[in-house]
């Protein structure tokens, strides 16, 4: 149920009778589940492209949120995957339910919001290097005042969102309404975040693209690090599927990645 649900908001075109029809081999382009940041940062574009000018093989993106991605994979209504949810990943690769599972590129995610308030006696946004005392003084500013904020949450099981749960953990804080709200999923976020001038962890690439009108207010913690692998489903066998990981992985990925505002190669 939980799957399903998930998939219906970014994998319509996975769960259509066109996608279904293309589970045997070499029947339509490869499909390639990719996480909604990565399609709004324009990385997915611009490998789609390359790789296709490359090899003449044709790439479907199918957008959806990391975590209903890796699950269609699994099933095998996805060719292959391109996430940045490195645990969700992992878990699939050690039960041989995804293999070839490759590093494509590193970013990071950072956390905005309304820029610093300046002057004497205003309150202080959270700002510096830590993106854990942030968040902590975003809850305490919230506790203080609860309608003087809004952090966005995607809450989809996006990069995004496992990346953010994962931070509210290290900071030990269980965020909550009213001040803590839930964006309805990660398509589109970064303008949902700028709309509502509220505070949110989004992916850098995306927010570059998309964001504004707001501060990133933290950056460059370890904590915030990004990692984007790619990978091929057990159950499906396209058979480009072993070119496009050799290529996405190689040097031609690489220097697609490299030159992508955002993001740089795997380390």
């Amino acid at each position: 149920m939980l799957r399903r649900r998930l998939l219906a908001a970014g994998l319509a075109l996975a769960a259509s009778p066109a996608a279904r029809a293309q589970k045997s081999p070499g029947t339509g382009p490869l499909r390639l589940g990719i996480d909604h940041a990565l399609v709004e940062s324009r990385l997915g574009l611009s490998l789609q492209t390359a790789f296709s000018a490359d090899t003449g093989i044709a790439v479907k993106l199918v957008a959806g949120p990391a975590l209903a991605v890796l699950e269609a994979t699994k099933e095998g209504e996805l060719d292959a995957a391109l996430t940045n949810a490195p645990a969700a990943e992992a878990s699939l690769e050690q039960q041989a339910l995804v293999h070839d599972r490759r590093p494509i590129a590193a970013g990071e995610f950072v956390l905005v919001g309304p820029a610093p308030a300046k002057g004497k006696g205003k309150t202080q946004a959270p700002v510096g290097r830590s993106v854990v005392e942030a968040l902590v003084r975003i809850r305490d500013l919230a506790v203080a005042a609860p309608d003087s904020l809004v952090f966005l949450s995607a809450g989809d099981g996006s990069g995004t969102h496992v990346a953010e749960q994962a931070l509210w953990r290290a900071a030990g804080i269980a965020p909550a309404a009213p001040w803590y709200v839930n964006a309805g999923g990660s398509s589109g976020f970064a303008a949902k975040v700028r709309a509502r001038g509220a505070y949110a962890v989004v992916e850098r690439g995306a927010w570059s693209v998309a964001g504004g009108g707001l501060s990133v207010l933290v950056d460059g913690d370890p904590l915030l690090a990004e990692s984007v692998h790619a990978m091929r489903s057990f159950r499906a066998t396209h058979p480009a599927g072993r070119i496009f990981i050799a290529w996405i992985s190689g040097g031609r990925g690489h220097a697609v990645v490299a030159s992508h505002r955002g993001y740089r190669r795997p380390g």
